[in-house]
């Protein structure tokens, strides 16, 4: 690991992801199936992926190693003093916690634009925080981080369209869900992901190596399995590892191990606080929200929240270190 390039570790994490997704499948897929009457929709009929206890499961994923990712945003937030000749870290906090805030505000008052501009800017930060040094250089990157990421967002509609409908329910409002219904009567999105798949791979897949694995493995998770269990893999398992080793490698540019070591000291504080949040507030909307709509309330609002300050704060890092 010591030697290892960023690179090298995009490709071999692909090939590592795209594993698991195979060993998934053949604990909770293949073993179901004869392969005479094979029904590539069983997934939909299995307990085990379907249960409240599995969703709970996937909750503390998120809420631990999928959110952990995140944790450095208070070093990075003194650095980001630093350029506007700020001393007080409070300044900082503050401004995290009112963006947060905002968020979910702007979320019961505005749902179903909250939830659009969400998924917009999700799309965009998927595709460009799993690509580590991928078209970094290249005139088109923006257009290939949006594409990248946005086959998160259609492969769950276009596989599991009644599904993902329903998780839009309940995190936003039936208006949401009546402009995806229409939507979805003239096939948009699969379309929509027929067209992200065909761009991210003219932009930069044949270029990369990494894109053979990551992408049909996505592709497989989110035709197999529940949505939430597919972005829980996807989220916490190739995102969430490979930012995590993206920031090991910011800590210590000669060993991505020791930077490791690093960051899981830095990141175990916050990333306690954040855990601890997101389970209190599943306690209190359980009292309101079945299970499974309390989960799925806590995950995507609480991510909203925490995604456009993280965002904002990379935004700004960016912008002042150009």
């Amino acid at each position: 690991m010591d030697k290892l390039e960023l690179d090298d570790f995009e490709f071999y994490h692909s090939i590592w992801f795209a594993v698991l997704v195979v060993i998934l499948l053949s604990i909770f897929v293949f073993p179901n199936q004869e392969f005479e009457s094979f029904d590539w929709k069983i997934i939909k009929d299995n307990p085990i992926l379907t249960s409240s206890t599995t969703n709970l499961i996937c909750f503390f994923l998120i809420a631990t190693i999928g959110v952990s990712h995140g944790s450095l945003d208070n070093y990075k937030g003194k650095k980001l003093l630093k350029f506007y000749s700020l001393k007080n870290s409070i300044i900082f906090y503050l401004s995290y916690i009112f963006v947060a805030f905002f968020v979910i505000v702007l979320w019961k008052i505005f749902p179903a634009l909250t939830l659009l501009i969400f998924l917009i800017i999700a799309a965009y930060h998927f595709g460009k925080e799993d690509s580590l040094k991928e078209t970094r250089q290249s005139d088109l990157r923006f257009f290939y981080y949006f594409s990248r990421g946005s086959i998160i967002i259609f492969a769950p509609l276009a596989f599991h369209t009644d599904e993902t409908i329903e998780i839009f329910k309940i995190i936003s409002n039936n208006l949401f869900v009546d402009y995806i219904f229409n939507l979805e009567k003239f096939y948009f999105s699969k379309f929509m992901l027929s067209l992200v798949l065909l761009s991210s791979y003219l932009i930069s897949g044949r270029r990369s190596a990494s894109f053979y694995f990551e992408v049909p493995s996505i592709l497989a998770m989110n035709y197999f399995f529940t949505p939430f269990f597919a972005f829980t893999i996807y989220f916490c398992f190739l995102h969430s590892i490979r930012h995590i080793i993206s920031l090991s490698s910011e800590l210590n540019n000669k060993s991505i191990k020791k930077g490791l070591n690093v960051f899981l000291n830095k990141a175990l504080p916050l990333s306690l606080i954040t855990a601890i949040i997101f389970i209190c507030a599943l306690y209190f909307l359980l009292n309101l929200n079945q299970l499974n709509e309390a989960i799925f309330k806590v995950i995507f609002i609480g991510l909203a929240s925490l995604t456009f300050p993280h965002i904002l704060l990379e935004y700004l890092i960016e912008k002042n270190e150009k």
